[in-house]
């Protein structure tokens, strides 16, 4: 008999080569595909195999579903603890968030300017999310090409997009070449976000490298907003510059 289920938390071809031999070594189990891009994997089994013997034989950053399940209409405990689970892993973005607004206000709140907070908020974004994806740049690119297009055909922008966030943050702080940034902004921007929005939409379970690797982000809507809030703002500034 053959089943598929999803898993959460893989995010490179090492977690898919993981999963694969955890699960292989069940009794019982005959064949084992996993498909990193889907989050799913088809274990073929001689006899039924319940599914908290597979979740038990994975280590804890992972989590195997049944797909295709019946849930009643009212929201169960599971999926109760998987919503909290949820908010508790977006603490740390929304945190972070936070800050760089707060920050973006006080350098400004004597004397506002909405352009001037825009870019100091742009700034900041850009050189706090790029700080978190230097702690890994080796496997940053890995869960970064899951979900930006241009990354999955040219792996070495993976590589190098830490790098441009930190050149745009420093542009935009240092007032260099404003225009310049933005529509860079745009584009980089403009790009990921069709990524994130088609992951989205194909509900797919997957981690988010917006804050690298060193936290485990699920991609969620807060993915989308935040790359929005960006694009709007750039849009804005470019329509004051022009």
């Amino acid at each position: 008999m053959k089943h598929t289920y999803n898993i959460q938390g893989m995010t490179c071809g090492n977690c898919k080569s993981s999963v694969e031999k955890y699960l292989s070594e069940i009794n019982n189990v005959t064949d084992v595909s996993v498909n990193l891009e889907r989050g799913e994997a088809e274990i073929t089994m001689s006899s039924h195999i319940d599914t908290k013997v597979f979740q038990k034989s994975l280590p804890e950053k992972y989590i195997l579903t049944e797909k295709n399940v019946f849930t009643s209409v009212e929201p169960s405990s599971y999926e109760i603890e998987q919503e909290k689970s949820k908010l508790q892993q977006l603490k740390p973005l929304l945190l972070i968030i936070f800050y760089i607004v707060s920050a973006s206000i006080l350098l400004h709140y004597k004397s506002w300017s909405w352009d001037s907070f825009m870019l100091d908020f742009m700034g900041l974004f850009y050189i706090v999310f790029s700080f978190f994806k230097m702690l890994d740049l080796k496997g940053f690119p890995e869960s970064f090409r899951m979900y930006d297009p241009l990354a999955k055909k040219v792996p070495a922008y993976g590589k190098v997009y830490p790098f441009v966030e930190t050149g745009l943050g420093l542009m935009f702080l240092m007032r260099f070449e404003v225009n310049i940034a933005l529509i860079i902004t745009l584009i980089v921007l403009g790009i990921t976000t069709i990524g994130v929005t088609k992951t989205l939409l194909d509900k797919k379970s997957i981690r988010c490298a917006c804050l690298g690797t060193a936290l485990k982000l699920p991609m969620t809507e807060a993915t989308f907003i935040e790359n929005a809030i960006m694009i709007v703002m750039a849009v804005l500034m470019l329509l004051n510059i022009f």
